[in-house]
């Protein structure tokens, strides 16, 4: 990466890492155009993504493309959002939200399905014209099994589940706090808290890793 930065010769394809302002932008656009053609298919689809803003408008249409063929997309996104949730015939298949609470949501994590190889990412970058084009970004793919169940589940599941710190966006563009019903409460960021001190009473104990 560094010799993309300040090397003097044409700058190499890298393998696994996707970076601005060279492939990042069209890496996300073919994964989420992939998982449009596994759902012609009639196979499983399915993206997740986490970030800050999403206002570039191929990937939206690339997301709206993506719902209407029938895969399930799910966003968090904190703050600016420049994509509709939930339009008829449009974004049917999409849900948005926003987790905001005593954490600064400033993850940036994708998951493609991919026909069961889950490919997840952790990255700088929002899904934004500078952070694509003007910007030096990077998305690292998460390949250890046990790593990348982890990210999926406290990176991306914890917050999906939230009913205390959520903001649920509808068609217009409206949000509502998300309120939970019956006895289960699910707040993302105390079960976060709970999970890492639990390690570090493994770890003083000398029972975790």
């Amino acid at each position: 990466m560094f010799n993309h930065l300040t090397g003097l010769g044409r700058a190499k394809r890298l393998n696994k890492i996707w970076n601005s302002p060279f492939n990042l932008h069209s890496n996300v656009l073919l994964a989420v155009q992939k998982e449009a053609e596994f759902a012609k298919a009639g196979k499983k689809a399915r993206v997740m993504a986490r970030m800050n803003s999403l206002l570039e408008p191929r990937l939206i249409e690339a997301l709206y493309d993506a719902s209407r063929a029938g895969v399930k997309i799910d966003l968090i996104v904190r703050g600016q959002c420049a994509l509709k949730p939930g339009v008829p015939g449009l974004s049917e298949n999409i849900h948005l939200r926003s987790v905001v609470g005593r954490f600064l949501e400033h993850s940036r994590v994708f998951y493609f399905y991919n026909d069961g190889a889950e490919d997840v990412y952790i990255s700088s970058a929002d899904w934004m014209d500078r952070n694509f084009f003007r910007r030096v970004e990077l998305a690292i793919p998460i390949e250890d099994p046990r790593l990348k169940k982890r990210v999926i589940e406290e990176g991306l599941k914890a917050m999906l589940a939230d009913n205390v710190l959520a903001w649920v966006s509808d068609a217009t563009g409206h949000y509502e706090r998300k309120k939970p019903s019956g006895a289960r409460v699910v707040n993302s960021h105390d079960q976060l808290l709970n999970k890492l001190a639990i390690g570090f009473r493994a770890t003083e104990s000398g029972t975790g890793a």
